[in-house]
């Protein structure tokens, strides 16, 4: 009889221990709430989905990404808001809204400082450790960098230099380095949610803004505007970043399996970007839109316009010592690759 009840109790140990491990397993699995402004069905809302795919098998169902698509979670600004109040864990971020946790990432978004992505490419992977290292001080974690693609700046009549003063230019939002971008050259922007550009285009509250051609596309934005200039100003960097304290709940299994995934995304995003954007153009093309050719004179007008920006800037967004790195980085590819030129539309 001792001997059963010994036994028995042997079996309701293992049982007990049994029901712990899968209680712990269950409480572990982790839901990342984040936000995009990438509209649902768009091909890079699709990699974000493959992504979060990727993350839930490879890391056994502990972490599951929830995607919130289209800007339905609001602007930028609202979603770090939702963030602090831990409605949301993070987002999928222009350079711009994670500018406003690291105003030093928009160093490398200072318009017309690049010619072409191989210029952004070389100088943004020497200084990709110290800016995760900014954002993990200001309590969120990067898993994973894209390039949007090349800006261009849409018009209703074409952008010169003699009728800057007429525009009624777009700037996101309270955006420090596109407003004194426009300033530099006597242009008072209009500052509008990114969500209010299209009905402000139709209602001639403004007639100029920039974006990537996918942009201009996926937000209708292409069906208001007559012009687009024929070289870009900037490449604006983008990130899925997430609250340290979320990131930090994850086991350092998942995490080094997520970090893995993180390079795949950085490469297929970035494809994935520069093809949207090729795409978009040919529609740009057949709906009518011309292009402005930049001449000597314009080029020379706006590395001008750049020279003061960046200047402005210092102390305001960077560092003089981060400034004069990434000139560094730009010069050091400059000497390697004398020919590298503007990426023009072709």
């Amino acid at each position: 009889m001792k001997k059963t009840v010994f036994i028995f109790s042997i079996m309701l140990m293992f049982v007990g221990i049994a029901f712990t491990d899968a209680e712990s397993k269950a409480s572990s699995k982790i839901t990342i709430k984040i936000a995009a402004l990438a509209p649902k069905g768009s091909s890079l809302m699709n990699v974000l989905e493959e992504m979060k795919d990727r993350i839930k098998k490879e890391t056994d169902n502990e972490v599951n990404f929830k995607i919130y698509p289209g800007g339905i979670q609001g602007d930028e600004k609202d979603v770090l808001t939702k963030i602090k109040l831990g409605q949301l864990q993070g987002g999928a971020f222009t350079s711009i809204g994670m500018g406003r946790i690291v105003s030093e990432v928009r160093v490398t978004d200072i318009p017309f400082l690049f010619k072409n992505y191989e210029e952004i490419a070389y100088v943004r992977a020497r200084i990709k450790d110290k800016l995760e290292k900014l954002f993990w001080d200001k309590g969120f974690y990067v898993v994973a960098w894209a390039d949007i693609g090349f800006v261009h700046t849409f018009s209703k009549e074409p952008v010169t230099r003699e009728n800057l003063k007429n525009l009624k230019v777009w700037v996101w939002g309270d955006d420090v380095l596109s407003t004194t971008v426009w300033q530099s050259v006597g242009v008072t922007p209009i500052s509008l949610s990114i969500t209010d550009v299209l009905t402000s285009l139709s209602t001639k509250l403004i007639d100029t803004a920039p974006a990537t051609p996918f942009g201009a596309v996926a937000f209708r934005w292409y069906t208001k505007f007559n012009y687009i200039s024929e070289i870009p100003s900037t490449d604006p960097s983008s990130a899925i970043i997430v609250s340290k304290d979320t990131w930090e709940k994850i086991s350092p299994e998942s995490v080094t399996k997520i970090n893995g995934i993180a390079d795949w995304y950085h490469d297929k995003i970035t494809t994935t970007n520069r093809k949207a954007n090729a795409d978009s153009l040919k529609i740009l093309k057949d709906s009518g839109i011309k292009v402005v050719p930049a001449t000597d004179k314009s080029i020379q007008f706006v590395t001008d316009m750049q020279l003061r920006t960046r200047e402005e800037l210092v102390g305001k967004l960077y560092s003089r010592e981060l400034l004069n790195e990434v000139l560094g980085y730009l010069d050091e590819y400059r000497k390697m690759h004398p020919e590298s030129d503007y990426t023009r539309i072709q």
